[in-house]
């Protein structure tokens, strides 16, 4: 077996992972970890959290301090019991907003309130300004419309523009009650993708105390591992980058 590296650079997160593949590889621009399932429930597990794993590098890709998060609720004359019903109120409102506003880039959620369970809405968004959402919005009221934050802290460290926590509990959102035919959400086509090379051969053992040198102008501030040998080391970029950024 051969050890190689490969980065991911998603808005101001880098992961680089380090991982085997076979010694007869040649083609490593699609070299995966390669992971072992004992049941078929660890299968899907792991496919889940890959899905998990990309959506958080999209939304880190595509937004940052300068985007909005907002959540959605319908009030007593607009609400609805089934998401069938609430897909057809998302959809028709991400319409209107991309009507008066074509360049915008819009993540958006459907969900159960906790205590309410009625259903409501999240929503992340580039190129949108508050009056607009509040104008587009028609189903009831908006509880909270504001920036993301420019400092995230997980488990008491600093990520900066770091939004995976974010990202997770949007993802996490989905019920079967959505129907397992459905997105887990819906996004505009313009949203940003992360930028993964090709991984390379090393040479030298990385491990959680020895870790990769860290891109210019970035920090390490994580690292996971598993018992397969396979390490993922994150990064984040220390200086602000651009509020806005076109794919």
């Amino acid at each position: 077996m051969q050890k190689v590296k490969r980065r991911t650079f998603s808005g101001a997160v880098c992961e680089q992972e380090v991982f085997s593949v076979a010694d007869n590889k040649k083609d490593l621009k699609t070299a995966e970890p390669q992971e072992r399932f004992k049941t078929e429930e660890e299968r899907e597990r792991h496919k889940w959290l890959m899905s998990r794993r990309h959506h958080a590098r999209v939304v880190n890709a595509t937004y940052s301090p300068k985007s909005l998060y907002s959540t959605l609720t319908m009030d007593n004359e607009n609400e609805v019991h089934t998401f069938e019903e609430a897909r057809r109120i998302r959809d028709l409102f991400v319409r209107r907003l991309k009507r008066a506003a074509p360049d915008a880039q819009i993540n958006i959620y459907m969900g159960r309130g906790k205590s309410t369970h009625r259903i409501h809405f999240h929503m992340l968004s580039n190129e949108l300004d508050e009056k607009t959402i509040l104008e587009k919005w028609q189903a009831g009221n908006i509880v909270r419309i504001e920036n993301l934050r420019a400092h995230n802290y997980y488990n008491g460290v600093d990520h900066g523009q770091d939004y995976t926590g974010l990202a997770n509990y949007l993802f996490d959102h989905w019920t079967p009650e959505q129907g397992s035919g459905s997105h887990r959400w819906k996004q505009t086509k313009n949203v940003c993708q992360p930028d993964r090379e090709t991984p390379t051969v090393i040479k030298r053992n990385y491990s959680e105390s020895k870790p990769p040198r860290a891109p210019k102008g970035y920090k390490l501030v994580e690292c996971k591992s598993n018992q397969f040998g396979y390490l993922c080391f994150k990064y984040i970029k220390e200086v602000e980058r651009p509020p806005y950024m076109k794919c």
